[in-house]
């Protein structure tokens, strides 16, 4: 669950030490608070705190964003830890680099999705919760979320139509 976390949290704050930290203090406070609860509600609950952490972190980086355009950038990208894994799979150069371009237009159309798209589709589709446990992650009714994630699906269609087989 908590490599499914990470990666949800790199896609929506686009950088990895951001992500750690937001999983590990996300996993601290359920642990803090939910310990009593049934382990079946954990992961709606573990994915609310996820969201709730994300938000706070759209809202400061908001400040660091506006603090950066008079001081400037100092952030260097690094590597990808799940692209220095090796392929267990043995697939050959033209399919490693067809999977390397979909992985990155994937990228990139989950990016460019609305927060709100974007998190109902990855609690959806990636973490396989239902539309309930989804809008109490959210915090938000059931209808939103069918109506956000009937959207994301519209435009990483479009978005990932060259790559349909």
């Amino acid at each position: 669950m908590e490599r499914k976390a990470f990666h949800f949290a790199r896609v929506a704050t686009g950088n990895e030490d951001d992500a750690l930290e937001i999983v590990q203090d996300s996993m601290l406070k359920l642990v803090q608070r939910y310990a009593d609860k049934d382990a079946a509600e954990w992961p709606a609950l573990f994915h609310r705190i996820l969201q709730s952490r994300i938000r706070d972190w759209y809202r400061r980086s908001t400040v660091r964003n506006r603090l950066r355009v008079w001081f400037g950038s100092d952030e260097d990208e690094g590597d990808d830890p799940l692209q220095n894994q090796p392929d267990i799979q043995g697939q050959g150069p033209l399919e490693q680099l067809q999977d390397e371009r979909f992985g990155s237009e994937l990228d990139r159309a989950l990016n460019a999705l609305p927060n709100r798209q974007q998190q109902a589709f990855m609690l959806r589709a990636w973490e396989g919760l239902s539309v309930s446990e989804t809008a109490s992650a959210m915090g938000c009714s059931a209808g939103s979320v069918k109506t956000h994630y009937s959207r994301a699906i519209k435009v990483l269609r479009e978005r990932l139509k060259d790559f349909q087989a």
